[in-house]
């Protein structure tokens, strides 16, 4: 094992937009205790990033990496790290600290605890695109208990996590029900499962939900983006539906009326998969899910578009546009994808 190891890593010297993402060469340190050295493929940018970019997550000690998943090759592994070994196929999983942990370079250190085999049918650009939206479309699982028949809302439908919400509703036997903004977006969601597509730019949402199910509801809404829009997508409900939220491209509060939540007992629940996956138990059965649906190709993950590592900050203006359909993906060049 070498003394050190030279990769370029994309890291903050300080917060702002996306032209603060340098790409500065470092000295990586071999791999300690229970951890491993990912040479790196592919990575996954997430909308998160762009947030703890920007500063909103609080102060970090600069210079910070940032990045929250990646697939690539074991590169090496340290003391203690026995489900690993230098050759292996891996994805880095989500929920880590950015600042220590991130994910967007050519060889990134990873606990191994936190690292999955892939399946040699999968390539490490899919690899690289599946963990953090599947797990948190994993929600519809653990949190909603998702069924057969059920009416399932989907906002923000043509994110990488909206698309994998659809998909794990229709691998349920649900009825995906997809949000979006534009009618631009309509066609491609319904190529990519949605039942239904509702241009909220266009159409009042509540009532074409209601429309939908035949004036019964829907019995669970997955939402990333809160404010108001969530205060009136609880009345398209149905009564002991469930609607958890996941994100907050709405705003950070909501003014909500309390009589639709309590004259219809319904369920209001915050998600972050971030603490599902801390916990052993949840995230081998994560795992599990994940694995399985990846190898029978019941999910399948969507790549919008992928970027050389040189061009990061292309990559996070992109990822804001809100034009993408699918997973934004960034590739290193230091390991054949």
């Amino acid at each position: 094992m070498a003394s050190s190891y030279r990769a370029k890593v994309v890291r903050l010297h300080e917060f702002g937009g996306p032209e603060v993402l340098r790409l500065d060469e470092v000295e990586i340190a071999p791999p300690g205790p229970g951890e491993a050295l990912i040479r790196v493929a592919a990575i996954g940018l997430n909308r998160i990033e762009a947030v703890y970019r920007a500063g909103h997550f609080g102060a970090v000690r600069f210079p910070a990496k940032i990045g929250y998943e990646a697939a690539g090759i074991v590169e090496a592994v340290g003391p203690g790290v026995r489900d690993f070994a230098p050759g292996d196929r891996v994805a880095a999983l989500f929920g880590l600290s950015m600042e220590e942990y991130g994910t967007y370079g050519e060889l990134i250190l990873y606990p191994a605890a936190r690292l999955t085999k892939i399946a040699d049918s999968q390539s490490l650009i899919e690899a690289a695109a599946s963990w953090m939206q599947y797990g948190t479309a994993y929600g519809l699982v653990e949190a909603a208990s998702i069924g057969q028949g059920d009416a399932v809302v989907v906002t923000a439908a043509s994110s990488s996590v909206g698309i994998a919400a659809i998909q794990v509703a229709s691998d349920h036997g649900a009825v995906p029900i997809a949000i979006t903004r534009g009618r631009g977006k309509a066609e491609r969601l319904r190529a990519n499962g949605a039942a239904h597509v509702i241009v909220s730019g266009e159409e009042d949402a509540p009532a074409r939900i209601r429309e939908i199910t035949g004036g019964k509801g829907a019995r669970i809404l997955f939402d990333a983006v809160g404010g108001t829009p969530l205060a009136s997508l609880l009345q398209a409900l149905q009564p002991e539906g469930i609607a958890i939220v996941y994100g907050m491209l709405g705003g950070y509060s909501v003014d909500l009326p309390l009589p639709p939540l309590m004259m219809a007992n319904l369920t209001l629940r915050g998600w972050a998969a971030d603490m599902l996956i801390a916990r052993d138990d949840k995230r081998a059965a994560l795992i599990a899910y994940v694995n399985a649906g990846l190898a029978s190709a019941r999910l399948r993950p969507v790549i919008a578009q992928s970027f050389p590592l040189a061009r990061i900050a292309e990559a996070h203006r992109y990822l804001e546009s809100n034009t993408q359909i699918g997973k934004i993906v960034v590739t290193t060049g230091s390991v054949d994808a």
